[in-house]
């Protein structure tokens, strides 16, 4: 399993108060975990916080599932 997968495992299951298993790549965010339009806004935050990038408002709304964000924060974090 990847390192960026397990971070963010780690955030949505933290901020979402579920458990780390059901983060998976296929979860979709309001769908299968129960996250609200507010609870999506203030994990793309972590997100950005966690590894350091920008995420742009349009490409935020686009992020339903975890392989969503997965996908764009390997296209675009530089370690």
């Amino acid at each position: 399993m990847s390192d960026v997968l397990e971070r963010l495992q780690t955030i949505v299951s933290n901020q979402l108060g579920i458990d780390k298993e059901k983060v998976v790549p296929s979860a979709d965010f309001t769908k299968e975990l129960g996250a609200d339009s507010l609870d999506v806004v203030e994990l793309v935050m972590s997100f950005e916080e966690e590894f350091d990038i920008e995420i742009a408002d349009e490409e935020a709304g686009e992020m339903s599932t975890v392989q969503d964000a997965l996908d764009y924060i390997n296209a675009n974090i530089t370690e």
